[in-house]
């Protein structure tokens, strides 16, 4: 039997949702693995199953894990693609709903100016990792799209060559950098296209663009990536669903 090592003073759910989250968090199950069964982790810490249910219940509430009906409990692993589908529209010329592919721009080392070191929480001046990108379909730039990365976690980012990456980061991230986005904060605004943007995207200087800006945060509600994405307003859509 395990014990579960923890404040005494909480209930036993709780301390059982901590050490599970704590297993996760060190890489004991990794995103799209199962956990035990509820009656192994019951048998493994000499605990009811209703003690065990709670547990695993409070971690599917936080999106921590999720259940798979006739399968079992999995560590979630995050979709976060799907925001940008919900705010614009990527399609191909036949009307394909497609993921935009990636071009690495720019990767360099710098040190935190202070909108990047006050959405990571590290002090202004350490050292982040800032990658520019550009999102395209079928050859059309869709999304400019600037990404901070604190240098300490992502180090490895430096060293990955261009041909490397792939469309999407952040099984990138958990792949080279052992850092995984559990959660995000996104915040929408529109800005009008300078120079620089209006050359990346294809648009007319002063064209208004809407701006995704996010925080991914790591299990333990650490911010981990800020990032803001940047694209013509007339491909701007909105959808919601509401029940």
């Amino acid at each position: 039997m395990t014990e579960i090592i923890s404040d005494a003073r909480l209930p036993l759910y709780q301390r059982l949702r901590d050490h599970l989250a704590e297993r996760i968090a060190s890489h004991v199950w990794r995103p799209g693995e199962a956990i035990p069964t509820e009656a192994e982790l019951a048998a493994t810490h000499g605990l009811s199953i209703g003690t065990v249910r709670k547990a695993i219940d409070c971690l599917v509430a936080e999106g921590i894990l999720e259940r798979q009906q006739g399968r079992g409990t999995y560590v979630r692993r995050a979709r976060f693609n799907s925001s940008l589908f919900r705010f614009f529209r990527f399609q191909s010329e036949s009307g394909e709903r497609r993921v935009p592919q990636s071009r690495i721009l720019r990767r360099k080392e710098v040190p935190a100016p202070s909108a990047a070191a006050s959405a990571l929480r590290i002090p202004p001046g350490e050292p982040v990792i800032n990658l520019s990108r550009l999102r395209l379909i079928d050859g059309v730039p869709l999304l400019a799209e600037e990404i901070w990365l604190q240098r300490s976690r992502f180090a490895a980012i430096m060293e990955i060559d261009s041909g490397d990456f792939s469309d999407l980061l952040y099984p990138l991230y958990e792949e080279r950098c052992g850092q995984v986005v559990v959660s995000a904060d996104e915040v929408l605004t529109v800005e009008t296209a300078n120079t620089m943007q209006a050359r990346l995207l294809r648009l007319e200087a002063g064209a208004p663009l809407i701006v995704i800006e996010r925080i991914a945060y790591d299990l333990e509600r650490r911010p981990i990536e800020w990032r803001r994405s940047r694209g013509p307003a007339d491909r701007f859509r909105y959808h919601a669903e509401i029940r």
